[in-house]
């Protein structure tokens, strides 16, 4: 089993596949939309007990964990405990916090095509063309996605996640180094504009 050779694995798989681990902890959204911060900690006292054989956590979909909880959950990344790990199941990997992404190992179905990235046609254009972009070619971009009038921060946010997807997928796919060499870029240009950064500086400062 992938999962068991690694303390955290994010898999990306549509909604409609199942991913099924018998014996696991599983977090998913319950009476709620979301998966709530009371969850977390009700997971991390389970964890407090030492493992003498694995445990698996499942998280579906990790992208419903609320801010609070993605947050207690690092906590728990930090400090996994010996034969416990977590499988982190979800659609939308842009959508996690980048300080998960980091300390975990990604895992594509080689089958999914850009079809499978849920944005349309004009924003995986913009994010191919950030992801290639040459450092005088930034600001033009960056322009294009500031004038959007209605929604531009939640707009370039979609746009920079749709390019974070598409390097984590394209070096899966590939082994290209080349796309994880632009990540780190990308993701600290995604937490800037979660915290109201100024959306042309911000991609010009982080991308050029």
């Amino acid at each position: 089993m992938i999962a068991a050779k690694c303390g955290t694995a994010v898999f990306v798989v549509p909604d409609e596949l199942k991913v099924e681990i018998p014996g696991a902890l599983v977090l998913q959204p319950e009476e709620k939309t979301v998966i709530t911060i009371e969850q977390v900690r009700q997971m991390m006292e389970r964890l407090e007990l030492k493992q003498s054989q694995d445990l698996f956590v499942v998280i579906r979909p990790a992208e419903k964990m609320q801010p609070e909880a993605a947050n207690a959950f690092l906590k728990s990344l930090e400090e996994p405990g010996d034969n416990v790990h977590f499988v982190l199941v979800t659609g939308r990997p842009s959508m996690l916090l980048s300080t998960i992404l980091s300390r975990a190992a990604i895992y594509y179905l080689r089958v999914q095509d850009d079809q499978s990235i849920r944005a349309d046609a004009k924003k995986k254009d913009l994010a191919k063309r950030l992801m290639v972009a040459k450092p005088n070619e930034i600001v033009g971009l960056a322009e294009e996605i500031a004038k959007k009038k209605d929604g531009v921060r939640n707009y370039a946010l979609e746009v920079v996640g749709t390019a974070i997807e598409m390097l984590y997928k394209s070096y899966y796919i590939t082994g290209n180094m080349a796309f994880v060499k632009r990540l780190p870029k990308f993701l600290t240009l995604y937490e800037s504009l979660m915290q109201n950064g100024h959306i042309k500086l911000q991609i010009v400062a982080n991308l050029v």
